[in-house]
């Protein structure tokens, strides 16, 4: 059994990264699943209701702009990634231990089974695509949600990620209380 792990938000401005930890069973229909990147919005949100619906685990782990800043953004993510499956096996106590897992990415987090980090394994190993939808999708939700506190930043347009309307509302309004201040921008 095979667990995937994967962050989304490494690149934004502002707020958190996040990742996801999933285990599949063997008879998922990995037809549905591709890079998160790689699918529109809409198909993700209902791809990611088939992964929670029919996995044998999940988990989301985040860590924050604040924790982001104070270590950098490589271990924020890999820490992020660590909370994922930490949280996965908490939400899924009878979930067996997995056998190893496989990450998104050029280095592996501190987890307890053998792990193994593969660039682009979000476009080649299912678990690890189901975790880039869920990551993707968590973190999309929860800018939304912050949009809503911070509304003349609209978060909900661009996620924080470095678009020239988040810049140019940075030069407007100063930057917001989420935003990840070691960040050039």
């Amino acid at each position: 059994m095979t667990c995937g792990i994967d962050e989304a938000g490494r690149g934004p401005l502002a707020g958190p990264v996040t990742a996801a930890a999933v285990v599949l069973p063997e008879d998922f229909p990995v037809e549905i699943l591709n890079d998160s990147k790689k699918l529109s919005e809409k198909k993700r949100f209902e791809v990611e209701k088939v992964i929670k619906q029919k996995a044998l685990g999940w988990g989301l782990g985040w860590v924050w702009e604040d924790e982001i800043d104070r270590i950098n953004i490589l271990k924020a993510s890999l820490l992020a990634m660590k909370y994922a499956y930490e949280n996965m096996q908490q939400e899924f106590p009878n979930l067996p231990v997995p056998v190893s897992a496989i990450i998104d990415g050029t280095f592996c987090p501190q987890i307890p089974v053998q792990c193994r980090a593969v660039p682009k394994a979000d476009a080649t190993y299912p678990e690890v695509m189901a975790a880039s939808i869920l990551a993707k999708n968590a973190r999309d939700h929860m800018m939304i949600r912050i949009g809503q506190f911070f509304p003349e930043y609209q978060y909900e347009k661009h996620k924080g990620y470095p678009t020239k309307l988040h810049k140019e509302l940075l030069k407007k309004f100063g930057i917001s209380p989420i935003q990840r201040k070691t960040f050039k921008f």
